[in-house]
């Protein structure tokens, strides 16, 4: 079914949605963030960057004259966008607190940056999660997102909720924050059955993470782009993931 006419002048200040702008309307991307690194050629199709997801480059996004800036509530501030609209930019903003939103915004997002149909990527996302059978045994973990200090998963994120299908869940999912800071220490006797360590936002390796733990507490490490972003890598997501998850445990 068609979505849209045409494709837009598009310029996004989100890595996820980038890489679904990119996939599913060529041509229509104009600028990008520093940190949007899929599709790995976005240099090499003139991409312009225009600075950080925190702190993006307004005067230049403004000379790029967009039809339509790309963004979301949590990761992109307040002020920049409002400085886009004091331009005349039309900005559409993004909420994805879980995965039922996340297939929505995409779907919402994609058709106003004229998407002439609903790409298939985003029909085998939804396919391959509507498969997944939560596990009967449920296992009880921690997502560290942050080192020095110390930070994790809290109540209301996507991770969370992708976690949770899969059958971990969230020992800080009723946590007045979102992203509350957690000593280590704090951590290590909450008797968790799993730590789940991304590498992103900090770059968790082998090396760097899991020697905190104790040696008996399972530690998954995971592609934080399967954990966190909503595009094309959620199709991929469920059996990345799960296959992470089980290796940890097993």
């Amino acid at each position: 079914m068609p979505l849209a006419r045409g494709p837009r002048r598009v310029v996004s200040l989100v890595p996820s949605l980038t890489e679904a702008v990119a996939v599913t309307v060529p041509g229509a991307l104009i600028g990008a963030t520093d940190w949007c690194s899929h599709p790995a050629d976005l240099d090499d199709l003139g991409v312009v960057r225009v600075g950080g997801t925190k702190n993006p480059d307004v005067p230049r996004i403004v000379a790029l004259a967009p039809d339509l800036v790309v963004a979301n509530e949590e990761e992109n501030r307040a002020p920049d966008l409002a400085a886009l609209r004091a331009a005349g930019i039309e900005v559409l903003v993004t909420e994805v607190r879980t995965l039922g939103q996340a297939f929505r915004e995409l779907a919402r997002v994609l058709a106003a940056c004229g998407a002439e149909r609903r790409p298939r990527w985003l029909a085998d996302a939804e396919t391959a999660w509507h498969g997944v059978a939560s596990p009967s045994a449920r296992l009880r973990g921690a997502v560290p997102i942050w080192r020095r200090p110390w930070m994790v998963l809290g109540r209301d994120t996507f991770a969370g909720d992708l976690l949770a299908r899969l059958g971990v869940d969230n020992a800080y999912a009723a946590h007045a924050e979102r992203y509350p800071r957690v000593s280590v220490e704090a951590l290590c006797s909450a008797g968790l059955d799993l730590v789940v360590l991304p590498d992103e936002p900090y770059r968790f390796t082998p090396d760097d993470g899991p020697e905190a733990f104790p040696p008996d507490t399972p530690v998954a490490l995971v592609s934080g782009r399967h954990l966190t972003w909503y595009g094309p890598s959620l199709a991929e997501a469920p059996g990345v993931l799960g296959t992470a998850l089980r290796a940890a445990v097993d």
